[in-house]
């Protein structure tokens, strides 16, 4: 019945995708046949139906152009409107390889590999999500915006250049893009070659998240956990006094609380985060940096530990308006943790972890369906093919992971030690590094004979560029992945 389901679903999109665009997709297998046979990569590139050159930057030894394609709002419909989804790609050479990756948030215009890139020395495709802007349809239906039409946006992408790139393609990402990652692997399983998801969660079933509460409860040294405890339940004792600091800095900086509901909202959900977000950026050496008697800390102290791991700007509504659709697609399909903090007595807490309702304006209708992440799951344990899994040991987001059980073949689950949301490959411990690196190198189809035969012998093909492989996090405040 899934098979039945799948296909049906693939032969609704093929049969949209022939009237998506207006006329320019009458033009489409003309102008597949100019891709094919112009000689310039930039001229190939824009003779796809829909695709339009934003700019080109130079960069040695690759060509990186900013893209815009045509995407139907409504891949069930895509007579009922179009917008212009931002893309970019990474151009080596077209007879290499093509990771096709997404952040699941906003696309960097800044040339840039992820780590399957280099380990296949390729060229890198990259999507901006649907709805972060600019990549967001006027007017905006929210309703379109599901894990089902963001795998459409990619299968319709990788439709238009697989004749510029004809050979292996992988999708790749980390956080949200890992999981957008898998959810394109669920809905076309036949686009991809091999799925390499970093750190993405899978919350299954959204009101059990004891896994969370677990993994707090181990995570590092105990003399770290208590620092951060104290520091957190501090914050919340000293409400009074650090909200007026709050009152000022929203003040000054023109800060406004009208999508989480007041201040007093908003400076509690910072306070929560912080455990969570020092364990998502940070590693166990930070602890150093967390003032070790919270009790007796200056109130500028305990505020600027909060304010450096969890951010006081970003439940305004300017900090949370850029990621309006993350928190919507939280709490209609993906899914958001809730944790409990049993060293904060319940007079200190007024709302607990908060819903993603509290982080989207009330304007926009939202309804949570929990069918959606038990199907991807149900198919990852099932049925998962040529799809590898990273997790980092210190990363809270990975207390809810993949797994890959009986009936799936060619994937794997493996954990970096000590890692946090960053991790990847190259953190692995050296057996799983050179196995995970040799199935990358295999599914792009270009791994050595020697490496199918001995996979330790399996190394990244292009050299590490300082500017293009720059494996640190950027940290960002607030509660996502």
């Amino acid at each position: 019945m899934r098979k039945a389901l799948t296909w049906l679903l693939a032969l609704t999109v093929f049969i949209g995708t022939l009237g998506t665009a207006g006329a320019a997709t009458a033009a489409q297998p003309e102008a597949r046949r100019t891709a094919a046979t112009a000689t310039d990569i930039k001229d190939r590139l824009l003779a796809i139906p829909g695709m339009s050159l934003i700019e080109e930057k130079p960069y040695a030894g690759y060509r990186f152009f900013v893209l815009d394609f045509t995407q139907p709002v409504d891949h069930r419909h895509p007579d009922k409107g179009t917008f212009q989804q931002r893309i970019t790609v990474l151009h080596k050479d077209v007879s290499r390889p093509t990771v096709f990756y997404t952040s699941g948030y906003n696309v960097s215009t800044t040339p840039g590999r992820s780590e399957p890139t280099r380990i296949v020395d390729g060229n890198q495709v990259s999507l901006e999500y649907r709805f972060f802007t600019p990549s967001r349809p006027d007017p905006a239906d929210w309703s379109k915006l599901d894990i089902w039409q963001a795998a459409s946006d990619q299968h319709r992408v990788f439709e238009a250049l697989k004749a510029v790139y004809p050979h292996r393609w992988i999708a790749t990402g980390g956080s949200k893009g890992g999981m957008t990652a898998t959810y394109y692997k669920r809905f076309y399983p036949r686009d991809m070659d091999g799925v390499v998801a970093y750190v993405a969660p899978d919350d299954v079933v959204n009101d059990q998240d004891s896994a969370y509460d677990r993994f707090f409860t181990t995570v590092g040294t105990k003399e770290c956990r208590d620092r951060l405890d104290a520091v957190q339940r501090e914050a919340l004792v000293r409400r009074d006094t650090l909200e007026k600091k709050y009152t000022a800095y929203a003040a000054d900086n023109r800060y406004t609380f009208t999508t989480v509901g007041s201040l007093d909202r908003a400076y509690e959900a910072v306070v929560l985060d912080y455990v969570w977000g020092f364990w998502q950026y940070s590693k166990l050496s930070d602890c150093a940096t967390v003032p070790a008697d919270a009790k007796n800390a200056t109130d500028d102290e305990i505020w600027n530990s909060v304010d450096t791991i969890s951010g006081f700007s970003f439940y305004t509504d300017q900090g949370l308006e850029p990621y309006t659709p993350y928190y919507y697609q939280a709490g209609t399909q993906l899914g958001a943790p809730t944790i409990h903090f049993p060293y904060i007595e319940k007079k200190y807490l007024h709302y607990g972890y908060q819903p993603p309702r509290n982080f989207v304006p009330r304007s926009i209708p939202m309804r949570f369906r929990p069918g959606a992440m038990r199907d991807v799951d149900t198919w990852v344990t099932h049925h998962a093919h040529q799809m590898l899994f990273v997790y980092g040991q210190n990363d809270p987001w990975g207390a809810e992971r993949f797994r890959v059980g009986a009936g799936t073949r060619d994937a794997y689950v493996f954990t970096a030690p000590g890692m946090n949301h960053g991790a990847n490959v190259a953190g692995l411990v050296p057996g799983e590094q050179a196995l995970a690196t040799a199935r990358i190198l295999d599914w792009a189809g270009v791994a050595s004979p020697a490496v199918r035969s001995d996979p330790s012998a399996a190394r990244p093909l292009a050299r590490y560029d300082a500017r293009l492989d720059r494996t640190g996090m950027e940290r960002e405040p607030g509660l996502r992945p």
